[in-house]
């Protein structure tokens, strides 16, 4: 996979979203997304545009569902989007070389996961709190059901751990400023 910068397009994500996000895309998403899925691009466009983080929730624990992925949720289920269950069953079917039907094997059937938002052709998790091996399976499945033709696209919004990382680091030596020599703690707790 290459990463691509197509989101640097002001025509296919405008700055109100491009500025207040960090993006990584593969494969052009972006502009296909806009030119594809259309309609949930301009969702997705609409949510990362107006959304903002509110700094009282930023400190509380996620658990499972924190806020800041339920209040995302929940503008995405306005638009129409809706929780689902992806499951894939898949048959084979057997030709001879001159095509001739030598029969059919017998279908699999694949349970998924609950996805938090589909609509259209399109995933999209949030992931706010992730763990890596959400985001190894929630990658590896849409990579899955791209393939099997079942949707379009994929998206994942997530925190960016190194800058939130890089602000605590920042603020606590800001508190470590503050103390003397002897309160002093070097590292993070």
């Amino acid at each position: 996979m290459f990463e691509t910068r197509t989101y640097d397009d002001p025509d296919v994500l405008p700055a109100a979203a491009r500025n207040h996000w960090r993006f990584i895309e593969t494969n052009s998403a972006a502009a296909v997304m806009k030119a594809v899925c259309a309609a949930e691009w301009a969702d997705i466009v609409s949510v990362l545009s107006s959304y903002r983080l509110n700094p009282s929730t930023w400190l509380r624990k996620g658990g499972n569902r924190g806020d800041i992925a339920k209040e995302i949720d929940q503008l995405f289920q306005a638009l129409g989007w809706k929780e689902a269950r992806l499951d894939l069953e898949t048959k084979g079917i057997l030709y001879s070389k001159d095509q001739t039907l030598l029969g059919e094997l017998p279908p699999v059937y694949q349970e998924g996961y609950l996805v938090d938002n589909f609509k259209g052709r399109v995933v999209l998790d949030v992931e706010w709190n992730a763990k890596d091996g959400n985001l190894d399976r929630d990658l590896a499945s849409y990579r899955s059901w791209y393939e099997a033709g079942v949707i379009s696209a994929g998206v994942i919004i997530t925190k960016d751990r190194l800058s939130l990382l890089e602000l605590a680091r920042r603020v606590w030596q800001t508190y470590q400023d503050t103390l003397t020599e002897l309160e002093r703690v070097k590292e993070l707790p």
